[in-house]
């Protein structure tokens, strides 16, 4: 399931396609919400300039397993949030890890990870 809503946006039409971008892509619940966000912004976005974009993932955890933010940018914060998705998609089941026994988590060979 799927709900879309809010404010200042360009028309009527933008949370439809938030869900209706959600609902036809697959794959994990970050990658679904990028491309919620995307079609949201391809169906007109805010009324004005979009400055900032943030995705905060939940899963079995008592914390957000995920939180990335773009809080200002003159570019897409849409795609710099993709971006950082990216980079974090592949390590967040190791971070998780690392937070409920860092002795089982996978080694960085970071100082502190010894």
């Amino acid at each position: 399931d799927v709900a879309s809503g809010g404010n200042l946006l360009a028309n009527d039409g933008v949370c439809q396609a938030i869900a209706d971008g959600f609902s036809a892509s697959s794959g994990h619940l970050g990658d679904r919400l990028i491309a919620a966000m995307r079609a949201g912004l391809a169906a007109g976005g805010e009324a004005g300039p979009l400055h900032s974009a943030g995705m905060k993932l939940v899963d079995k955890v008592s914390w957000p397993v995920a939180d990335l933010r773009c809080d200002w940018t003159e570019a897409c914060p849409i795609e710099n949030i993709a971006t950082a998705w990216g980079i974090y998609k592949p390590q967040l089941e190791a971070y998780v890890q690392r937070a409920l026994d860092p002795r089982a988590a996978p080694s960085y060979g970071v100082p502190g990870d010894e």
